[in-house]
């Protein structure tokens, strides 16, 4: 496990509830520390992937009786404290106190699993639209980064580059000024507003707009933005999931009060091809971790965002991914 209180004591997405719902005991990786994750009766519970017998992986045992994980190895059970409570090669022996797992918070907010490997130190993000039943909401992920976090997010945060990477897209090389924004920086996170930029098809209708973007960075590796033109809206929530140092993944929740009839597999694949064109930029980055050096790289009006997450990582202490 990593050795960074920032991250250590902060709540990660770490996959979709569904897909627990589905496999009913599922594998993860967080923060260097392989987790597994399964349900006892309405619980989501959080685990060390490892059973204290010969080290095998819990994930790959099964729920039995609702409430108890088994091990697929020597059919060592655990309760839901964590505690063994059966060895089958001794069934009349009981377990040591000693028999018992590590264990990690968990909880279930906006239908993903998040994980604590700490003690939380802050509530979970918010997501404005997510009560708003006009908005339809759709999973894009996961994108798996051989990147730091932070270098993913502050991508997320860049929109001068929104002309090149995602040319014809989200916007074009001839209209690629970015007029001054304000950005603000408080107990909350990071805030940027009004920033304007030329796009051709910005909601679907097939024709070019200047849309009018906010940025919000709640922690780390959680950042929101959302754009408006009048009357269309559309936000997206990045969960980025610390696997090692340098293994990433991004997942989005986007949602939109418009384009109520275009088929969800269209606009996942739109969202699959933005984040496509990031991955060889972002994995390309040197230095792969993000200086928080402000001296160390140059900049411009345009990264006052960027600049503003690097100077507010740093106040925090953060050293996952960064250096």
């Amino acid at each position: 496990m990593i050795d960074d209180p920032v991250l250590l004591h902060d709540w990660h997405a770490v996959l979709p509830i569904r897909e627990l719902d589905e496999k009913g005991v599922v594998g993860a990786r967080l923060l260097g520390e392989d987790i597994v994750i399964w349900r006892a009766g309405d619980q989501v519970l959080a685990w060390q992937d490892l059973c204290l017998h010969r080290g095998t992986r819990l994930s790959l045992g099964e729920v039995q009786h609702g409430e108890q994980l088994m091990c697929p190895y020597h059919g060592w059970t655990y309760n839901a404290e964590g505690q063994c409570v059966y060895m089958p090669a001794h069934p009349e022996q009981t377990p040591s106190p000693r028999a018992r797992v590590r264990q990690y918070h968990a909880c279930v907010h906006f239908e993903f699993v998040w994980v604590c490997l700490g003690e939380p130190q802050l509530p979970l993000p918010p997501f404005p639209e997510w009560e708003d039943s006009s908005f339809r909401r759709i999973l894009c992920g996961p994108y798996h980064f051989r990147a730091a976090g932070p270098r993913m997010v502050e991508n997320f945060l860049d929109v001068a580059h929104f002309p090149f990477v995602h040319e014809n897209i989200l916007g074009v090389r001839e209209r690629a000024d970015i007029a001054d924004y304000d950005v603000t920086t408080d107990e909350a996170g990071i805030r940027a507003r009004d920033i304007l930029i030329y796009q051709p098809n910005p909601d679907g209708s097939g024709e070019a707009k200047v849309v009018n973007y906010t940025y919000e960075v709640y922690r780390p590796l959680v950042a929101y933005f959302r754009k408006e033109t009048l009357g269309p809206r559309f936000a997206i929530l990045l969960m980025v999931t610390p696997q090692d140092p340098l293994s990433s993944l991004m997942w989005m929740w986007m949602v939109m009060n418009h384009s109520y009839d275009t088929p969800e597999e269209e606009l996942r694949a739109f969202q699959d091809e933005i984040a496509l064109q990031d991955l060889p930029i972002v994995e390309s980055q040197r230095p792969e971790m993000l200086p928080l050096d402000l001296q160390s790289e140059l900049h411009l009006r345009s990264d006052r965002t960027a600049i503003a997450y690097r100077r507010w990582l740093n106040e925090l202490g953060l050293r996952y991914g960064t250096s």
